[in-house]
């Protein structure tokens, strides 16, 4: 396969997760948000501090405000990762790859793109943002169901399948950090009420609420959650899942070209760092350190892909 198509294939499906992910966490703002009693402002700054856009926004506003937020977070085509601006990267990438698509595939993403398109078309009102929100995640849904469907599990499978889990592994590295040192006000505030209904909010944010019931009975705790977002292997968007499955694509990937590439032996590190390893030695590192690390080595390993694989030859 072309390194170039490898790209688009693995960069189509990044934006695709993005889209999706943003998607997620404007709706934990806007639920904390309306819990609020006082300010919300702190929790508008965690949205564009998790999805990595604080810069971009305060260089084109002067003040936190909802409207303005949301606004540039879904549709502000100077925001590179405006939902608009993904889903039209995802769509153009789609293009490029086309004969590595199957059909249903192409239809899903094109389709997913006029849909989403035309959700933004105009500003999302308040009282239409939740249906807005439902509609790109569904969007995002349909596009994997369609690769997972139609698709021969081969190289094409696994770059698309890479692009999403790294994607997914930096958001949830990143939503996890964001709650200690942006959406938490202070530290009198850990245990309280306050502490509960965000540490609740990350797991609505990665659709996750029931499934950590499921796994964690009893009452919510921030050791609980971290420890089912970090090290479970069974939930899709722990981070030990992603890098797993990072592992199993690239390992297909070596074994259909007959070679392992420095990204294989840098994706068996960074796992490693998940096998056998508690909560608590966590939190005794630094949960924050911890975290930083992780989102640099996702990105490190995303750079080693792009290399290996000569996505820009």
């Amino acid at each position: 396969m072309l390194g170039t198509t490898a790209g688009g294939l693995y960069w189509m499906f990044r934006y695709l997760e993005r889209s999706e992910n943003t998607a997620r966490l404007l709706d934990a703002g806007l639920r904390l948000a309306l819990t609020r009693t006082s300010s919300a402002d702190d929790d508008w700054d965690s949205v564009i501090s998790t999805a990595g856009v604080r810069d971009g926004y305060f260089e084109r506003h002067r003040d936190l405000e909802a409207s303005k937020v949301v606004d540039f977070v879904l549709r502000d085509p100077e925001n590179p990762s405006s939902v608009r601006s993904v889903i039209t990267e995802a769509r153009n990438n789609a293009r490029r790859v086309r004969t590595a698509l199957t059909r249903e595939v192409w239809e899903a993403t094109n389709q997913s793109w006029l849909t989403t398109t035309a959700a933004l078309d105009q500003p999302v009102p308040d009282a239409d943002l939740p249906r807005v929100l439902n509609v790109i995640r569904q969007e995002s849904a349909l596009v994997r169901g369609a690769l997972h469907g139609t698709m021969m599990r081969n190289e094409i499978f696994n770059f698309a399948r890479l692009g999403s889990y790294v994607e997914r592994a930096d958001n949830t590295a990143r939503i996890l950090d964001v709650k200690y040192y942006v959406l938490l006000p202070s530290a009198r505030h850990v245990g309280s009420h306050l502490d509960n209904v965000q540490w609740t909010s990350i797991l609505r944010s990665v659709s996750a609420e029931r499934a950590f019931r499921w796994a964690y009975p009893g009452a919510i705790s921030p050791r609980g959650i971290a420890e089912f977002l970090i090290l479970d292997r069974r939930m899709p968007r722990s981070l030990a899942f992603c890098y797993r499955q990072m592992g199993k694509n690239l390992g297909h990937i070596a074994d259909e070209h007959g070679t392992r590439r420095p990204s294989h032996d840098l994706a068996d590190e960074l796992i490693d760092r998940f096998l056998d390893r508690g909560i608590d030695s966590i939190f005794d590192a630094g949960l924050h350190e911890f975290l930083t690390q992780t989102i640099a080595d996702t990105a490190r390993l995303g750079a080693q892909i792009e290399t290996d694989y000569r996505f820009t030859a």
